[in-house]
Parts: structure tokens; sequence; C-alpha cells
């Protein structure tokens, strides 16, 4: 389970910050930064693991949680066509930039997970796996895989048929053979790879 480790350890005003999205066939790259309040709320630590490990309704109950406890959260995302002009890496770490920007406060430390700094010149410390690790990146990769996931499903609306309100952009049997049926859309990454190597 994450904790407060790195976040003690380090002091001052923490960011934690990751990003969803680097490797779906459709849509943006999104990124979540999050300052979790001086004393947390009974209970609210419990409710924050990795994303991927939490199931949608309690995903939604810890950002929920979060909200209510006064944690400061920061969007950013990267479009398609950043995507495919920056590269898949580069448009993530825009993203992270993008939403350590949107924070209310500035932070004076960034916890990021993965292995490459966003730029930008505050001093950051990168965790391979930190999802699992600090609370606040875990805090952070639930903000940005609900606001992804919830854009995606809007953009379903708009575009039936790849049925992306389930899986998310992601290379799913339907999501494939959709393309094939239907073709891509704007919101495909046609420079992302061979698009149509996945199905």
């Amino acid at each position: 389970m994450p904790d407060l480790s790195f976040e003690t350890r380090i002091g001052g005003i923490i960011a934690g910050v990751d990003e969803v999205g680097r490797g779906p066939l459709a849509g943006p790259v999104l990124a979540a930064a999050v300052i979790l309040p001086a004393t947390l709320p009974p209970g609210l630590a419990a409710l924050i693991d990795d994303s991927k490990k939490l199931s949608a309704p309690r995903r939604a109950a810890a950002l929920t949680a979060l909200r209510a406890s006064g944690a400061l959260i920061g969007l950013g995302a990267a479009s398609v066509r950043e995507i495919e002009t920056l590269n898949i890496l580069h448009a993530s770490l825009l993203a992270m930039r993008r939403a350590i920007a949107a924070l209310p406060q500035p932070p004076t430390h960034l916890l990021v997970d993965g292995n490459r700094a966003p730029g930008g010149g505050i001093p950051c410390t990168t965790i391979i796996g930190g999802d699992a690790i600090s609370l606040s990146i875990a805090a952070a990769s639930i903000a940005a895989k609900i606001t992804r996931d919830r854009l995606m499903a809007r953009l379903d609306a708009r575009h039936p048929g790849y049925g992306w309100a389930k899986n998310a952009g992601y290379a799913a049997p339907i999501h494939r053979e959709a393309i094939l049926r239907l073709g891509p859309t704007a919101h495909h990454r046609m420079g992302f790879g061979p698009l149509l190597s996945n199905v």
C-alpha cells in the first residue's frame, strides 16, 4: 500500500504526479498532480491505492474523499495531435507540466511516477512504480484515470461503435474490429506506430 514516507522525508509542499493513457490507440494522454492536505482525514489513506488496483466505484469514492479533504488537484492533457508531433513520451511530460501548472498552489517538490522528470524547474524525485509506493502519486493516478475515462466516455457518445466508454481507447477486440469496419476518427493516434498493426 502507498504511504507518506517520501512526502514526510522530503517535506515542504509535495505534489504527486502521474499520467494515464500512454498506450491507447485513441484519445489524449492525461496527467494529474495532487497536493494532499497537511492533515489527512481519518480513513482517507485507506481509500487510496494505485488506480489500476481499484475498482471503478472505489476509485470514484477515493476521488470524492480527496476533493472533500481539501486536496489540491491539477489536471493537464496532451492532444492526439501533440502526441503525433512530440511522440508519446514528450507528450506525457507536457501533460504533466500542464497538470502541475494547474495546481492552485505551486509545489516545492514533485514526486513523479516513472523515471523521467517533467521539467519546469521544480525539484523532482522520480519513483518507478510510484503509484504503489507514494500516497500523493497514487492519488494523482486516481484523478488522472477517472478524468480520462470520463472523457473517453463522452467521446464514445459522439463516436459510437468503438467501445471507448468501456475500453478507454485501448486496443480491445471491439475497438480493433471497429477501426477496420468504421475507419479511424480524428481521435485516433494515426502516427502512434502503425495504428492498424493492432487489428
